[in-house]
This record gives C-alpha cells, sequence and structure tokens, in this order.
C-alpha cells in the first residue's frame, strides 16, 4: 500500500481530480455544462496517442520532435483521400494514415541509428522538413468538414454510456502499448537499451533494430493522433499539431518517463498527457493569461525532473547504506 501510494501515478489522479474540482467550483461550467463532460474526457485523447511514442522512443535515451508535423501530414492525408476517393472505407483510410506516419517515423529512425547523429538534431530537420512539406502540400488550403462521412465525423462525439468512444479506444491502445512494455521481450529490450546502452550491446541487443522500432512505433502513433484530430475537429491546415512535440516530451516527463532512458509506465505518461490537457482547458476557463499558462507548464517539467532526480539519489544511498550495513 506504502508503494501505491507514493507511485507517481497516484499523484497525477489526485492533482486531476484536484485540477477539475477547483475550475469546477470556480466555473461551474467548466464540468457541468452541454459537453462539458465530454470535452473534458475527449479532448486529452490527442495527447495522449503522441505523449505514448514520445515516451518509447525516450525510453530508449533518444527524442523525437518530428510528431506534430507527422500529426499534420496524417491528418490532411486523411482528409484528402476522403475528399479525392469518395466511398472509399473508412478503415482503408485508417490504415493509410498509420502507415504514413509509420513510414515517417522509419525514415527518423534509420537516420538516428546509421548516422549515429543525435535524435534532438535528425528529428529537429525533420520537423522542419515534414512541416516544409505539409505547406507546399496543403498551401492556403485546408480540410473541409464535408470532405468526411457523415460518419467518421460522428466517430468524433459517439458516446458510450456517458463515455466519448474515443477515449475508450485510446484506453484500450494504453493498456496494449502498457502490456507489451512490460511483457513483451522487445519491449523489455528497449527499456534495456535506454537504461545502459553499452551493456545491452554487449548482451547482444540490435540498439539499430530497436531504435528504429522506437521511432516507427512514435510516427505510428502520432499517425493516428492525427486521425483522431480529424475525427475531433473536421477541418484543418498546414499549421495543424504545431506545438505538439513539445508537449508530448512534457507529458512523457510529467508522466515519470526518466530524460535519460531507461524507465517509466505508459500509464504514467498516460495520465500525465491527461493531466496537462485538463490543465490546458482549465487554465483559460480560470482566466489564466496564455502567457502563464506555458509558465505552468514550464515549471511542471522542471518540477518532473527535479523529483525523478531527487529519487534516483535517494535509492542510491538507500542502496550504499544497506550494502555496507551488509
Amino acid at each position: 500500500m506504502g508503494r501505491i501510494l507514493r507511485a507517481r501515478e497516484v499523484g497525477l489522479i489526485v492533482m486531476i481530480f484536484a485540477l477539475v474540482a477547483l475550475t469546477s467550483v470556480t466555473q461551474p461550467g467548466f464540468l457541468f455544462s452541454d459537453g462539458g463532460w465530454r470535452e473534458l474526457l475527449r479532448q486529452p485523447t490527442i495527447l495522449i496517442l503522441i505523449a505514448l511514442g514520445e515516451a518509447i522512443v525516450i525510453i530508449t535515451r533518444n527524442i523525437d520532435l518530428s510528431v506534430g508535423s507527422i500529426l499534420c501530414l496524417s491528418a490532411y492525408a486523411a482528409g484528402s483521400l476522403f475528399s479525392n476517393f469518395p466511398g472509399i472505407p473508412i478503415p482503408l483510410v485508417i490504415l493509410s494514415g498509420i502507415l504514413l506516419g509509420a513510414v515517417l517515423g522509419l525514415v527518423n529512425g534509420l537516420l538516428v541509428a546509421f548516422l549515429r547523429v543525435p535524435s534532438l538534431v535528425i528529428t529537429l530537420g525533420t520537423l522542419y522538413t515534414y512541416r516544409g512539406i505539409a505547406i507546399l502540400w496543403i498551401g492556403p488550403h485546408f480540410i473541409r468538414s464535408s470532405w468526411l462521412p457523415d460518419e467518421y465525423r460522428s466517430f468524433g462525439t459517439l458516446q458510450f454510456l456517458g463515455i466519448p468512444v474515443l477515449l475508450i479506444v485510446v484506453a484500450i491502445i494504453v493498456l496494449l502499448i502498457g502490456w507489451f512494455m512490460t511483457s513483451r521481450r522487445v519491449g523489455r529490450d528497449l527499456y534495456a537499451l535506454g537504461s545502459n546502452p553499452e551493456a545491452a550491446t554487449l548482451f547482444g541487443l540490435g540498439e539499430r533494430r530497436l531504435t528504429v522500432t522506437a521511432f516507427v512505433a512514435s510516427g505510428a502513433l502520432a499517425g493516428l493522433g492525427g486521425l483522431v484530430y480529424l475525427a475531433i475537429f473536421a477541418t484543418g491546415d498546414a499549421q495543424v499539431g504545431t506545438g505538439y512535440e513539445l508537449q508530448a516530451v512534457a507529458a512523457a516527463v510529467v508522466g515519470g518517463v526518466a530524460i535519460v532512458g531507461g524507465s517509466g509506465t505508459i500509464w504514467g505518461v498516460a495520465l500525465g498527457a491527461f493531466f496537462l490537457a485538463t490543465i490546458s482547458n482549465a487554465l483559460p476557463v480560470l482566466g489564466v493569461p496564455s502567457l502563464w499558462q506555458q509558465s505552468i507548464v514550464g515549471v511542471l517539467i522542471v518540477g518532473a525532473i527535479l523529483l525523478d532526480r531527487i529519487v534516483f539519489i535517494t535509492r542510491i544511498r538507500r542502496a550504499k547504506r544497506k550494502g555496507t550495513a551488509t
């Protein structure tokens, strides 16, 4: 019970409920207006998906700054397919969007794995490259709601027992990825690579293969995030997804993923993303200026890093004391 109460996930759940309660008391319409509860549960789904992929990359001691641009390209590609091929099956469009994201992630992974260049540099370059492609492709145009089938648009508002279906789908994805990362060999190898790359290589783990796998997963989840964005907003231009890359990193760090790799839980990342999305929704309602909103997120990131460092130092000291006593 003590370990459960000290878990990062429990703290995030408490903060989410406290934030929602505080905002609802101050502005009851935040939660109790028509659609308030639905929006509170639906809006975080995009960030959760992107943060999951970002977390997998960070666990391997890398970083992916191109996820926002990948989201944009996948969203517009899906919209274009609906527009140019009326009657195209929706599952085929969803698969195409995910596949496009995975291919763009594959490019990132290959460049990082084989050029031996820091992922921060590579993905900063592909961030602008993919965004430039989006600007050249989309130009001054934007996705129109009329392009999308009624079934696809309705999926963004569909509910089951008052809970958005999008959130249910994302929750299932979180559970599957969490199970994969902890129960399958590839998932555990990703943790091992981030924890100690040299030891993992000596042990025979394929560093390049695992790095590429992490970036492909990140790209695929960003592509899926673009499809969810399209289902929710049914529109978008060449600037869709701008800023999501930093939010994804923030969600992963706040959720307990160590920025130096090798540790963190998928459930914590999902809660971190939910918490940051809730803050973004709550602060404007409370009348907090946008500048202070960004500052608060920055303080949370720094606080999460400091907390991880304190926990790490504490564990090292405890281990040394136990060793001395033994």
